[in-house]
């Protein structure tokens, strides 16, 4: 399990994330990329139990061949957290789909900025605390954010 870090971003993933990720046919994917992220450490990238089950039923349905590689991603790029209990998730029932109502509380619990998944609307309207985006879009994000810590000119 990788280890958590204050001054890391804290990036909830989502299974259809993990799945792409697992899937992916080349290293360039936004999915993958932001595992490898994880992997590296720029990013403390969290999920849940539920997440891991579903990533893994969906993968051994649709593409057991990524199986080994799903493993792998999750033993080493990701911090593997409890799932949220029922009475934990009372106060999330109105901000997402039923059934991602305990992806949010898990995300909110373990105080992660975003929470990067294909289905944004499925957390709305959302939680004030987390960032609800898409793979590619917080690529892009951090992207711009390197951008800025790029070299400087003597003015």
């Amino acid at each position: 399990m990788p280890p958590t870090n204050p001054n890391k971003p804290k990036v909830f993933v989502d299974a259809d994330v993990l799945f792409a990720g697992s899937a992916a046919p080349s290293e360039n994917g936004a999915s993958l990329v932001i595992l490898r992220m994880a992997e590296i450490t720029l990013i403390d990238a969290v999920t849940s139990q539920q997440v891991i089950i579903e990533a893994e039923r969906n993968l051994a349905a649709k593409l057991p061949q990524a199986l080994s590689t799903f493993r792998l991603l999750v033993s080493r790029c990701l911090r593997v957290v409890l799932s949220p209990q029922p009475s934990e998730l009372a106060q999330f029932a109105n901000l997402a789909d039923p059934k991602d109502v305990p992806i949010l509380a898990a995300a909110v619990r373990e105080e992660c900025q975003w929470l990067v998944t294909f289905n944004i609307r499925h957390f709305q309207p959302g939680h004030p605390s987390v960032t609800v985006i898409r793979p590619g879009e917080f690529i892009l994000r951090v992207r711009d954010l390197l951008t800025r810590i790029g070299p400087r000119t003597k003015a």
